[in-house]
């Protein structure tokens, strides 16, 4: 598939069919984002795969009650916790690059989920330090994300996107 279809029909999914999903395609997801460029290369990414029923329902009550992906969490048959240890990374300019650089690593596991037919949704929302001490997630690292991880049991339509014209400018920004 052609990357930029691959950009243009990905979609935030919310529902997911109760089949697993291979463990060798969560590698070749997490082999994409581990290709993510990085602040100095410094690859400050960690991922936990969740596959354990059980884990998934304990870890329910660290998501705000008004987290509308709570339910496709629990439902999908797997879970990505996206975290960055800080240490990995740096600080300059009053940037915190471990945040970009992660993000950028989830993009890569959306695309990729997407690429070999799976459904992704980026989540927030949550108690990070509940969310840590649940799944055993060390002090120094912090969660930037979770996305459920399973084949999409439904087909969202492409929502509203601003033109080009009202987001990029070239050589000077408009009056």
């Amino acid at each position: 598939m052609d990357i930029f279809q691959v950009i243009r029909d990905r979609r935030s999914i919310r529902k997911y069919k109760d089949t697993p999903v291979e463990r060798e395609k969560i590698e070749q997801i997490l082999d994409a984002a581990r290709l993510a460029p990085s602040w100095k290369n410094l690859q400050c990414w960690r991922f936990l795969v969740l596959t354990d029923p059980a884990k998934k329902e304990a870890m329910l009550s660290a998501f705000a009650d008004d987290n509308p992906g709570k339910k496709a969490f629990l439902q999908a048959p797997a879970a990505i916790v996206v975290c960055a240890d800080p240490a990995d990374s740096d600080l300059s300019h009053g940037i915190e690059y471990y945040v970009a650089d992660t993000a950028i690593a989830f993009e890569h596991v959306c695309l990729a989920a997407h690429a070999l037919g799976l459904g992704t949704c980026w989540m927030g929302l949550f108690d990070e330090t509940e969310m840590k001490a649940k799944l055993g997630i060390p002090d120094n690292m912090r969660v930037v994300g979770i996305t459920p991880l399973g084949y999409p049991d439904q087909e969202p339509k492409p929502r509203p996107r601003k033109e080009l014209s009202e987001i990029a400018f070239f050589d000077e920004w408009p009056l």
